[in-house]
């Protein structure tokens, strides 16, 4: 199939693709049956384990015998001394979790873990090695986990169709946060936390690792031949005893944190280009715990030259570049308040430098007359068309978001904010100028089938996309997982 997408002229040659922008496993937010069919792989096929530092525990093996093993791994995860200033201090306490995940409790570890994750994720057959158990006391927690095993059991019945329909496609991915944990790389701050301390280093670089082997080296192999032979190396490095080499392990993790082509590009037509959102990261210069930009100035950089001169462009970014103003703003008012991990405050508008350079692309007079924006992240969808204001010749761009194939957000407050964002960034509003894409106009599209005037949609699902002979969309739709969707039709006149 590789063979066949690199032959193909235009995208519309290419049988079929899947394009699939972040969190494909949840690394930090496991159901507890999950984390038990997780454990029985690992025992039946005696994947790799490992010694673990900087931890209550010494050893991978451990993690089954602790207690509270289901529910409260939170409790395992590293702690570290957090000083940023006096006022942090004085109002946060000194000691801070490493890791911002609100679900930790089941929270992935080990590589073997990871691993075992994936192959349950995407494949049916490791299930037969799963018993039946109910490894928890706790009434609560009884309940709660027969409650996910219900969800499970329904995954489990329809993994082999998906399975099936994913051998049938092409199939390309790039990471988000939760592929390793919540909020990872949101700002230097948490970089530093993270890194600093080698118990969460070792989790992070082991979700890293899983990722390359089940996702990463599959975008394009000729980009990881160096990691992939040190991959060998650590697993070689056992010699029998099913234990990984603890200098081999960190050595390898190390280069996994400065390895600089997670992003790729595919020589379609219209040209397919893929950022990497979550490793080049252009830190806050304001302040350590502010949002940093979702691409540094060299990773922009050498983004528009990778797409200038070419007549249109399909660009894969995991979070919208132009997202809702509104919620925009609510992160812009957390951040300002010292709390962006409240609110997730990840957009390419939360830093003023990486806004300001991505902008600025748009007004190139090389960029690409027709730019297609495909993203996820946000768990509810909508397509905007976007122009530059004052320039009749400039691009036309289209930002088309569908999330999540799962999640979806809270009905009710998603009308809320919608209905707000209507009435406080309509085109006459004045509050359009306090943006940063104020040079953008920006129209929304109307999803069919709309209540009252809704412009996101709030249905789990995968979106399709078609494209003409020149890169435009023809049809933008939103395929729901219970069935039916949405077709997002004509503009409206908005900002």
């Amino acid at each position: 199939m590789d063979e066949e997408l690199q032959k193909a002229k235009k995208l519309e040659d290419v049988p079929s693709l899947l394009l699939m922008t972040g969190d494909q496993v949840y690394a930090d937010d496991v159901a507890g049956p999950m984390l038990h069919a997780i454990q029985c792989v690992i025992h039946q096929l005696g994947l790799y384990q490992e010694v673990l530092e900087g931890a209550s525990l010494s050893h991978s093996k451990e993690l089954t015998s602790v207690a509270n093993a289901y529910y409260h791994r939170d409790e395992l995860l590293p702690e570290s001394e957090f000083n940023e200033d006096l006022t942090e201090r004085f109002f946060g306490g000194v000691r801070k979790p490493v890791f911002t995940t609100a679900n930790a409790g089941n929270h992935l570890i080990s590589f073997a873990e990871v691993m075992a994750m994936y192959l349950l994720v995407w494949s049916p057959e490791p299930w037969a090695f799963v018993t039946s158990a109910e490894p928890v006391d706790d009434p609560d927690e009884l309940a709660r986990y027969r409650k996910e095993q219900a969800a499970i059991d329904e995954f489990r019945k329809s993994l082999p169709q998906a399975a099936r329909a994913m051998a049938n496609v092409s199939v390309y991915m790039i990471f988000d946060d939760h592929d390793v944990t919540d909020d990872w790389n949101l700002s230097a701050l948490w970089e530093t936390t993270a890194y600093e301390h080698p118990f969460s280093r070792r989790i992070i670089g082991n979700a890293l690792l899983g990722y390359l082997l089940c996702q990463g080296w599959g975008n394009q192999p000729g980009n990881f031949g160096q990691l992939i032979e040190q991959c060998q190396r650590l697993f070689e490095s056992s010699n029998g005893q099913h234990e990984l080499d603890t200098a081999i392990q960190d050595d390898l993790i190390d280069q996994l944190f400065h390895f600089q082509h997670w992003h790729f590009s595919l020589p379609t037509s219209p040209r397919l280009v893929v950022l990497d959102t979550r490793t080049h990261r252009w830190r806050s210069e304001i302040r350590r715990s502010h949002p940093s930009g979702l691409m540094d100035w060299e990773s922009l950089t050498d983004f528009q030259h990778e797409i200038m001169g070419e007549d249109a462009v399909v660009v894969v970014s995991p979070a919208p570049m132009f997202g809702v103003k509104l919620i925009e703003m609510i992160q812009r008012v957390f951040t300002f308040f010292g709390k962006p991990l409240l609110v997730d405050a990840e957009n390419w508008m939360a830093h003023r430098g990486a806004a300001s350079v991505l902008l600025n692309i748009f007004g190139h007079p090389r960029t690409p007359r027709h730019f297609v924006i495909l993203s996820g992240d946000v768990h509810y969808s909508f397509a905007y068309d976007v122009r530059v204001r004052h320039k009749q010749n400039g691009p036309r761009v289209w930002q088309i978001t569908s999330s999540g194939i799962k999640n979806e957000f809270p009905n009710a407050l998603l009308e809320w904010l919608d209905r707000l964002n209507r009435w406080l960034f309509a085109p006459w509003s004045p509050l359009n100028w306090f943006t940063k894409r104020r040079r953008m106009w920006i129209s929304p599209r109307l999803p069919e089938g709309r209540e009252a005037g809704e412009r996101l949609w709030n249905g789990a699902g995968i979106g399709d996309v078609r494209l003409d002979d020149e890169g435009a969309p023809t049809a933008i739709r939103q395929l729901d997982a219970g069935g039916g969707g949405t077709i997002f039709k004509q503009r409206a006149k908005d900002d």
